[in-house]
């Protein structure tokens, strides 16, 4: 503890014994960095909002999404600080009057680009911030520029949104009517081309597909016919069955008796069916119920001799033949078919080469009538809303905050750095005095002498001075004293200047 104190000591002493260049050196560094602190330009710095809307029923309806309208408003946000927009920010401001040459406008490009920021806030809010430290103008003209940039920024930002979609829309409607007019000169060709082969070969009309779907058609026809074959001959077998277990004759007198009830009953059976009743329809199983009630006494009847015609008979015989015809006319459609189907299928094969470039010759008329069609569609469905963005989208562009007139500098901040620059110097003048004294090794107290040349020290003299050496000792205090007060005030009087400045600028 001793040995710090000693050491702290030493020091205080070797810089006050040469407080003189400590004050000096403070004086030169402090006026130095005063100095270039002045020259530092002031930096004015203004700001502005602006706000666009998204949401729009409208749009969406024609297909302008919402996601639609922010890529392309993130996409103005990024490309607002391009060197195009810039040079417009230059050109349209009292920048450009500094500008003589293309090396200067890039330069004044570049350092522009380092002073304008688009932030965005949400969504759809944006804040543009422009400075302005320019050290060839005042801080007046630095404060009236940062305004006039964030001015210039607002009215590109118009002009992107609002022009920039309606020039971006009209060029892609140029190159799709341009698209448009050479599919349309290649359809022509290809139907030309599609027309004279037609006329050639009409049996091969729309490559072939003529002949195609009259195959299709006779296979589903006779499939068709298959069935409905099948079916008939089903209910042909069913009519023989009811016809084989029905008696030609019954017994009795017409009109009268068990026989004649039998075939009254059998006739109504058979005319059920006839209508189309099923089996399990509760008429035609009370029908049938009667037949076989009917049937022993219709048989005892018979056995006792006699007959007469039964009309279910004819009415079953006349009803097969009918089923019958509808048979025979289902087997002869079925040959006609067939041989249908063979005639085409052959003439299909006659010829496969002519048959596969007529099929090419529609495929890509196809092609290109589809790819016409499509873009018809697009060039629409462009224009409608390339329309919706023209005519809506003023209302949509708002300014929340117009730029600011700064009336402070945002930077550098002034009297932080007058002060730090005095801390500075003093710092700088305290230890060229304590180097010094290092240098030319002085000893300020007696431990350090004996500890540097490792003898014993007796004693230490106390100086004694005189009157007059004391009076020019406090003279020299005095002038000291007021040297560093002259430091000090200089630094009170910087800053006075400093906010006297401040609120002078308009």
């Amino acid at each position: 503890m001793n040995g710090l104190y000693e050491e702290l000591l030493s020091a205080i002493h070797s810089i006050w014994h040469r407080r003189w260049i400590a004050l000096a050196v403070a004086w030169a560094i402090s006026l130095v960095g005063w100095l270039l602190v002045a020259l530092i330009p002031n930096a004015y710095e203004s700001q502005a909002r602006i706000f666009i809307q998204l949401d729009d029923a409208l749009a969406e309806q024609v297909g302008i999404g919402v996601a639609d309208k922010k890529r392309d408003i993130e996409r103005i946000r990024q490309t607002l600080t391009s060197a195009v927009n810039l040079e417009k920010v230059v050109r349209g401001t009292r920048l450009g009057a500094t500008v003589n040459s293309p090396a200067q406008m890039e330069a004044a490009v570049l350092r522009l680009g380092n002073k304008v920021k688009v932030v965005s806030q949400e969504d759809n809010l944006f804040q543009i911030s422009a400075t302005a430290d320019y050290g060839s103008f005042s801080d007046a003209e630095n404060a009236a520029l940062a305004h006039e940039i964030a001015q210039k920024m607002i009215d590109i930002f118009r002009e992107e949104n609002l022009a920039g979609d309606k020039g971006d829309m009209v060029e892609t409607l140029a190159f799709v009517n341009q698209q448009l007019r050479q599919r349309e000169t290649e359809l022509e060709s290809a139907e030309q081309r599609r027309t004279a082969f037609e006329a050639q070969h009409p049996e091969l009309a729309q490559g072939g597909a003529a002949v195609v779907q009259r195959l299709d058609s006779s296979r589903t026809q006779l499939r068709d016919v298959e069935a409905d074959l099948v079916a008939a001959q089903s209910a042909l077998a069913s009519m023989d069955g009811q016809l084989a277990s029905t008696p030609r004759t019954i017994p009795g007198t017409a009109g009268s008796g068990a026989g004649a009830a039998l075939a009254r009953a059998q006739a109504d059976l058979a005319a059920m069916k006839a209508r189309g009743l099923t089996d399990n329809h509760p008429d035609v199983i009370a029908a049938r119920n009667q037949v076989a009630a009917l049937k022993g006494p219709a048989a005892q009847e018979a056995a006792s001799g006699g007959g007469t015609p039964n009309p279910a008979y004819s009415s079953l015989q006349s009803i097969r033949a009918e089923r019958q015809a509808a048979v025979q006319a289902l087997v002869a459609r079925k040959a006609g078919l067939q041989s249908d189907i063979g005639s085409l299928t052959a003439s299909a094969i006659q010829d496969p080469e002519l048959a596969t470039q007529a099929q090419r010759i529609n495929r890509d008329y196809d092609v290109l009538k589809d790819q016409y069609d499509k873009l018809l569609q697009d060039r629409e469905e462009l224009r409608l809303r390339g329309e919706v963005k023209t005519g809506r989208e003023a209302v949509k562009f708002q300014v929340v905050d117009p730029p600011t007139s700064p009336r402070k500098p945002v930077a550098p901040n002034r009297p932080l750095l007058l002060f730090g620059v005095l801390l500075v110097g003093i710092g700088g003048g305290c230890a060229a005095a304590f180097a010094l004294g290092r240098i030319r090794s002085v000893f300020a107290t007696a431990g350090k002498l004996e500890q540097a040349t490792g003898l014993p020290v007796l004693g230490a003299i106390s100086q004694h001075l005189t009157d007059g050496a004391r009076a020019v000792r406090a003279r020299r205090l005095k002038q000291f004293c007021g040297a560093g007060a002259a430091l000090g005030a200089l630094f009170v009087v910087l800053l006075a200047m400093e906010f006297i400045q401040r609120g002078t600028v308009a």
